[in-house]
């Protein structure tokens, strides 16, 4: 069915924003803050190793501005306001004037969260769900703060004009704009405001035909007055099309006809950013331990100079064979959660130490790991010829940019990579420990009897599951590819499909990938694949005695993560919309997929009933029978992780599909009304933490580490004393950037005027 044409449900008008009070839309001002510890691991560095990490931590800060223009439109304009505003008055002396305006306490609260959920997310939009954030105060309220400021004093033409630019889309909540998403879905950056599902798939198509990746690309489509559209593919890098030397790059710089659609390939986006990240990439070399990494900085450097997502591959190569580093970072264009199709990497970087005493229990697991892949519920046809032994640590984070941080992480994604040179998983240690830390009166929907277990294992088995998903479950597995030549890695005689009992029918072609072939639902069907390895896996009691974890400890961790996990099941209905029905969350759509798979098992084995709490209003308890989690859930999961991976090894996309988006449906049917729960779910939902993180200065040739207070005032000194040297150089970038592209989230799509 074809989409809508973008941007038909405008004529509903701003009144579809209706009053501040919906909570959807909102930061609570009781917001949980938490500050990342990483003092202990910053003290143990060298002082060689401190100038690495901070080069590598201003390289990360710097291109995790380019997230901000990945988002939405106006996110650059809100980031260059809030910064100004703050540069010139600090939270405290801005809540002096904020009360002399009129104020009242709890607004300018409002306002102090909404700016460090900007900051916290890169943009308006929530990193984890993809929903809009607008400030939980009126309008005229915060407009009198910001023009009345201490910066509008000192620059009233800029600060008037960022205000106008951003106001109103701050503030809006005009259906297609409260989510990301593409044509008549929500809106996106990756994408012009007229894009469609049926451009991405072109485009991806495009793509595919000139094997170049869309991780660092952006799509911007243009329409002639005949009517006859004509697409930007636009690559990341310093470099834009002007005569450069000859790379890998260079030669696809030009104009094609694609199926009767002209495409022109370009570079050059982000490029004012990306050359302060190669500057500080360089910086780096200097201090590398080893010839492994100037090896990789050297490619990182030529990738966003050039460009080239091949040279990053270079540089990911290099990064997978420098084993256990003391200083570990990876940076560019990496996860592509947030695109709507699925296929374009979000710009992060990390920088984080290891953690030793809990990197030890992961390698253990490591050297068991060619045991346990054979537990898995699949032929051995279907797993990697040979099982790459990656590194796995446990981190302490000292930068994490990007619009969110995991709690681990298994990189690169890069398919080919993967499959013959291996990967690294990270357990980051110190954001698991203040992130999912829980209060007894917060916890939802659990019968009290499992409330106080829950908290004593919830962290134990959380170090579990993320140990067995990241390494077990994205590091199994092996994809059936043709390449280039023909040639065959599986044998097409012997092996046979255990679903239907006969030969391999498909596979990936050359320049196929996981993500090109299963796009939109491709990062949420992987999660759920290592989601239900993790389940599957720590009913192996090899597993939990590497975890230090023996008789009824190791059966509470095993139930604790059980009961997570069907618990997260129903919180993740918070991430599905039902007007577009859609998911705008991986994650929570993949342990939603597994509570329906676990609910489908019968036998009582999880129960789902709708109660009324002690406040009066909608309530439900999520029941786990722990006496059946072996008899029942275990057969059950085995069976669906049978399916999932023999469906992805082979490339069977429309089996695929059938598969995840049955599980993934959410109706009101009997007995769950699933749609009924959500708006229990809606009721009672926390919001997720904001985490402040610390910086590095340097003085003279000595790294300090600065540290910031856990509250939203702390947050928004952490950032306004990010960038001391170039602040104001950076905002002007990025409203320049933005505005260079504006006309292409305007026009006939598009309510707001006032925009740059």
């Amino acid at each position: 069915m074809g989409e809508p044409e973008a941007g038909s449900e405008f004529a509903n008008g701003a009144a579809a924003a209706g009053p501040m009070a919906d909570t959807q839309y909102i930061l609570p001002n009781d917001i949980g803050v938490s500050s990342l510890d990483c003092r202990e691991a910053f003290r143990l560095l060298s002082p060689s190793e401190r100038l690495y990490a901070h080069h590598l931590s201003r390289a990360a800060w710097y291109g995790g501005l380019a997230v901000l223009l990945q988002t939405s439109p106006e996110a650059p304009y809100i980031y260059a306001l809030l910064s100004r505003l703050f540069r010139a008055q600090d939270p405290d002396q801005l809540r002096q004037h904020a009360l002399a305006e009129g104020l009242t306490e709890e607004e300018y609260q409002a306002f102090l969260v909404y700016a460090a959920g900007v900051y916290s997310n890169m943009g308006n939009y929530k990193s984890f769900g993809d929903t809009k954030f607008v400030p939980n105060l009126p309008k005229e309220k915060l407009e009198r703060v910001i023009l009345g400021s201490e910066a509008a004093q000192q620059h009233p033409e800029e600060v008037r004009g960022l205000w106008q630019t951003c106001g109103e889309l701050m503030f809006c909540l005009e259906p297609r704009l409260r989510h990301l998403g593409l044509g008549n879905e929500g809106i996106t950056t990756y994408f012009s405001g007229n894009c469609t599902m049926e451009d991405a798939k072109l485009a991806q198509d495009f793509l595919d035909s000139q094997n170049l990746s869309a991780y660092n690309t952006r799509l911007f489509k243009e329409v002639d007055r005949e009517g006859k559209p004509h697409y930007e593919v636009r690559l990341a890098s310093v470099l834009g099309t002007g005569p450069s030397p000859d790379s890998e790059v260079t030669s696809k710089l030009k104009s094609y006809e694609f199926r009767g659609s002209p495409f022109q390939v370009t570079r050059g986006d982000y490029a004012p950013i990306l050359q302060k990240v190669v500057e500080q990439l360089d910086k780096a070399k200097a201090y590398a331990a080893n010839s492994h990494q100037k090896q990789m900085l050297a490619q990182y450097i030529d990738s966003f100079t050039q460009g080239s997502i091949e040279a990053h591959k270079r540089g990911s190569r290099f990064w997978i064979q420098d084993k256990g580093p003391i200083v570990e970072s990876y940076i560019g264009f990496i996860e592509s959660y947030r695109d709507p199709f699925g296929s374009r990497g979000e710009f992060e970087g990390f920088v984080a130490v290891v953690n030793k005493a809990m990197s030890a229990k992961f390698e253990r697991l490591v050297a068991s790991a060619e045991q346990l892949l054979k537990e898995l519920p699949w032929p051995p046809a279907f797993e990697k010829d040979k099982f790459l032994t990656p590194d796995f640590t446990s981190l302490d984070v000292l930068t994490f940019a990007g619009s969110g941080i995991p709690a681990g992480i298994n990189i690169p994604n890069y398919d080919d990579l993967r499959q013959t040179e291996g990967f690294k998983n990270v357990s980051l240690g110190n954001v698991l420990a203040v992130a999912y830390a829980t209060q007894r009166e917060k916890l939802t929907f659990l019968e009290e009897e499992d409330k106080d277990l829950y908290i004593l294992w919830k962290g134990p088995s959380f170090d579990v599951q993320v140990g067995l998903h990241e390494l077990l479950g994205h590091g199994s597995g092996k994809l059936f590819v043709q390449d280039e030549k023909g040639a065959f890695n599986f044998d097409q005689e012997t092996v046979i499909n255990p679903e239907t009992g006969e030969q391999i029918q498909s596979w990936y072609r050359s320049g196929e990938t996981w993500d090109s072939k299963f796009s939109t639902i491709a990062s949420s069907y992987e999660e759920c694949r290592a989601e239900s390895v993790g389940l599957y896996l720590c009913l192996h009691p090899q597993v939990l005695e590497i975890f230090g974890f023996e008789g009824a400890d190791a059966e509470d961790v095993i139930y604790v993560n059980w009961l997570n996990m069907v618990r997260a099941g129903l919180l993740a209905l918070e991430f599905y919309t039902p007007e577009a029905s859609n998911w705008r969350q991986a994650h929570m759509q993949a342990r939603f997929v597994i509570l329906r798979v676990l609910l489908e098992a019968g036998e009582g084995l999880v129960t789902i009933t709708p109660t009324t709490g002690s406040d009066g209003r909608p309530d439900a308890r999520v029941r786990l029978d722990r006496s059946k989690i072996q008899s029942v859930g275990k057969p059950a999961l085995e069976r669906f992780l049978r399916r999932l991976q023999v469906l992805k090894s082979t490339g069977d996309v429309a089996g695929g599909r059938a598969l995840y988006e049955g599980y993934a449906a959410v109706t009101d049917a009997p007995p769950e009304c699933f749609l009924t729960l959500r708006d229990t779910v809606l009721l009672r939902k926390e919001s997720r933490k904001l985490i402040v993180q610390p910086n590095t200065r340097l003085e003279g040739s000595d790294v300090q580490l600065l540290e910031y207070e856990a509250s939203a005032a702390g947050l928004i000194r952490s950032f306004s004393e990010r960038f001391p040297e170039d602040g104001p150089e950076l905002e002007e970038i990025l409203t320049q950037l933005a505005t260079a592209d504006a006309r292409f989230w305007k026009g006939p799509s598009e309510a707001p005027s006032g925009q740059a």
